[in-house]
């Protein structure tokens, strides 16, 4: 995408400096117009659930091809609050993303730190077993992850839900590359000044890494909520679910799934925070994937 100047302080013809506008290109208009559709298209779906979410569904049983109600409701929302365990979902999918976010962001970046910052022996054998995490799937560890966590008694709690995740290879080396540009300039004043290893961390490089942090956090979060296979291994009972396995275990009931309005708004309740969470912090995102792919 290129982005034109519309000021330029070139000088008129009468000898006076100003400012000169210059007409933008049609490519440009061109462009918002195809961002424009591209996001409309994104967004059909979810008001296609919104949509149906607000339908009674004795109308939604004759035809649910409509992109607007033809009937507004509530109902639907009030039967998945009160006539199931939703909420408790809810809870638990909140209580996990936000420690396991909390903690993860806080581990990776003093991590990432030690690695760009700190001399230490074994450093580098060290950062590449880190690293080596990325290439194993996941899902090949869930077997001596629940061996350890059955064996610890730890199986339908909140620690067992949140402690497989906070080691996060992929935040590691995000945190360690954003340390590694900060100018060293600023850590030998500090150090001249009389601030410990620990000051300057807190003081002076968690302010700068705040866009890297907010990233890794969303990311986090998102990754989190969505997760579905950990949940499933580690917790047996209904009412340590998440909200990713109560609506997956709600689909084995097929009175459930044929009221598509209580079946949307189970869904638009559940994807509500990440949508929330996308627009408050989208910014902080983009801001913080900018300074890690090294522009100024």
């Amino acid at each position: 995408m290129t982005v034109l100047k519309s000021l330029d302080t070139s000088t008129p013809a009468d000898g006076t400096p100003g400012l000169v506008r210059r007409p933008r290109k049609r490519g440009s208009l061109g462009l918002h117009v195809l961002l424009a559709v591209a996001a409309l298209t994104w967004l059909i779906p979810i008001i296609w659930m919104l949509s149906m979410a607000l339908t009674p569904n004795e109308v939604l049983q004759k035809s649910s091809t409509s992109l607007f109600p033809s009937a507004v409701t509530f109902d639907n929302f009030v039967t998945v609050l009160r006539g199931s365990e939703l909420p408790r979902w809810f809870l638990n999918s909140a209580v996990v993303s936000i420690v396991t976010t909390v903690v993860t962001v806080l581990f990776c970046a003093m991590a990432g730190y030690a690695f760009a910052r700190i001399s230490f022996r074994g450093k580098r054998l060290v950062f590449a077993a880190v690293l080596a995490g990325l290439m194993v799937p996941k899902e090949a560890m869930f077997i001596p992850l629940f061996l350890m966590i059955s064996s610890a008694d730890l199986q339908n709690s909140y620690p067992a839900l949140i402690l497989p995740r906070l080691a996060a290879p992929l935040g590691v080396f995000l945190m360690t590359q954003f340390f590694s540009k900060v100018p060293p300039e600023l850590e030998e004043a500090a150090r001249i000044d009389g601030a410990t290893r620990w000051r300057t961390f807190s003081s002076i490089m968690v302010p700068l890494a705040r866009p890297a942090m907010a990233s890794l956090a969303i990311f986090t979060f998102v990754l989190t909520w969505n997760d579905y296979l950990w949940p499933l291994v580690a917790s047996t009972r209904t009412e340590w679910f998440t909200i990713t396995t109560g609506l997956a275990s709600l689909q084995s009931n097929f009175a459930s799934a044929t009221n598509l309005g209580d079946l949307m708004a189970r869904g638009l309740i559940g994807s509500l925070p990440l949508i929330i969470v996308f627009f408050v912090f989208q910014r902080q995102l983009i801001r913080g994937i900018t300074l890690g792919s090294g522009e100024k």
